[in-house]
């Protein structure tokens, strides 16, 4: 019993290393990556292609808290670049209220956007912001793409909106 046991055992080891080598070759194309299949540790070789460029770590452009503007909203905000790619990404800390129908995210042209807008909705007017998404969930990191014909230096803070009711109920200066 132990014999068909141990049988079974090495079968299923088998299986699982050959899936796990196909599923590497599936992910990597032969010109990426060449692999020595001999069991002999020291001989086995990885080779990569240089032309590949490696994932550079997300660069931070700019950052701030969120202030309440209409509800309360906290946690962080950064614009981050990476691989050529600029986003708008929420930290985990980050929370704001369930009460809008149509809740975005936006960059605002204005760093002090309370100050320029009124109270209690602080209402945004056309052509000081760009909507980026809709809202992804109430609380806890996201990100966003900005796309790539933004200039950046245009928009100097991060906003979450309610579209429908033009409320802004978060913000923050981004510096």
């Amino acid at each position: 019993m132990k014999l068909i046991q141990a049988t079974i055992l090495c079968l299923a080891s088998l299986v699982v290393i050959s899936s796990a080598k196909a599923a590497i070759q599936a992910r990597v194309p032969a010109a990426q990556m060449t692999i020595d299949s001999t069991l002999d540790l020291e001989k086995q070789t990885t080779q990569i292609n240089p032309s590949v460029r490696p994932l550079q770590l997300a660069a931070t452009v700019k950052s701030g808290t969120f202030v309440r503007a209409e509800q309360p909203t906290r946690g962080g905000a950064s614009i981050v670049t990476q691989n050529g790619r600029s986003f708008l990404q929420l930290d985990a800390g980050f929370k704001t209220s369930s009460q809008g129908p149509d809740l975005v995210v936006a960059l605002h042209r204005s760093s002090n956007v309370l100050g320029g807008t009124k109270a209690p909705n602080y209402a945004l007017k056309s052509g000081d912001y760009i909507v980026l998404s809709r809202l992804k969930k109430f609380s806890g990191a996201q990100r966003y793409a900005i796309p790539a014909n933004i200039n950046l230096a245009n928009y100097r803070s991060a906003v979450i909106w309610c579209r429908k009711f033009n409320a802004t109920f978060g913000v923050a200066s981004l510096g």
